[in-house]
């Protein structure tokens, strides 16, 4: 809660601070809004295409003022302070941002149980996977150059790109030619459950979505398979199981 000030101009220094970064908050929320309003007027296919447009020039311009006003450089579109951390620091900032990620995510479902119960939080989580799992799939394919038709090979290496590939434990296994099974063998929000002696929570329908978005959205040509996810019953050495494919003709 800010002062009675009338003007932004008008606050002391610690609320000018507050103010500073709720103006970043509003605008990681507009732009997540502009990207919900393009997707739902053009589809969510071309809103995709626009997103990434969008977010290379706004990130490019921002960055140049930020630098301007802290006094940072920027190399090759990176922020120089980032690149002269250590590689222990750098790689403690990446496990973080992933883990705050996983947050984030958490305290929103747990606002919308707490204020409309569990059925409109697990509505509220699959549809949002709906939404996230391609744009994350399709940042990763842009990020390492992965070509529309790159098959189970592309997938897999875009598997290990994902916020979860920093934050739980996953193989994939049981490999031929034509499929392959991907494995959770830790799950840190399943882990913390068990750890309290708490039922898995039952995450299969959002695990639907997001896994056969997520891949689809990789290569079209891509079938997904659940082979068990909570509530189902599932062995100590993993917590979900999925298998892609590709029909046979098609590699």
């Amino acid at each position: 809660m800010l002062s009675d000030a009338h003007h932004h101009s008008e606050l002391g220094h610690e609320e000018t601070a507050r103010f500073i970064l709720d103006l970043f908050h509003r605008t990681m929320i507009h732009h997540a809004l502009w990207f919900n309003e393009v997707s739902h007027q053009i589809g969510h296919e071309k809103a995709l295409e626009i997103l990434h447009s969008a977010t290379k020039r706004s990130y490019d311009i921002q960055m140049q003022h930020l630098g301007q006003t802290l006094g940072f450089e920027m190399k090759n579109g990176i922020p120089a302070p980032l690149l002269e951390m250590d590689d222990k620091a750098l790689t403690d900032l990446k496990d973080r941002a992933a883990k705050n990620w996983l947050a984030n995510d958490g305290v929103w479902f747990q606002a919308v149980e707490f204020s409309e119960g569990m059925n409109d939080a697990k509505r509220c989580n699959d549809s949002c996977w709906a939404r996230f799992s391609p744009f994350e799939a399709s940042s990763i394919k842009r990020m390492l150059g992965l070509a529309d038709d790159s098959g189970l090979e592309g997938l897999k290496r875009a598997l290990g790109f994902r916020v979860y590939a920093g934050i739980n434990t996953q193989s994939i296994v049981e490999e031929t030619p034509e499929s392959f099974v991907f494995q959770m063998n830790n799950c840190r929000v399943q882990a913390a459950r068990k750890r309290k002696n708490l039922a898995d929570y039952p995450c299969k329908s959002g695990g639907l979505v997001e896994y056969t978005y997520f891949a689809r959205t990789i290569d079209k040509r891509i079938v997904t398979e659940c082979i068990g996810c909570p509530p189902d019953p599932h062995p100590d050495t993993w917590y979900c199981a999925w298998k892609f494919s590709l029909p046979q003709g098609t590699r």
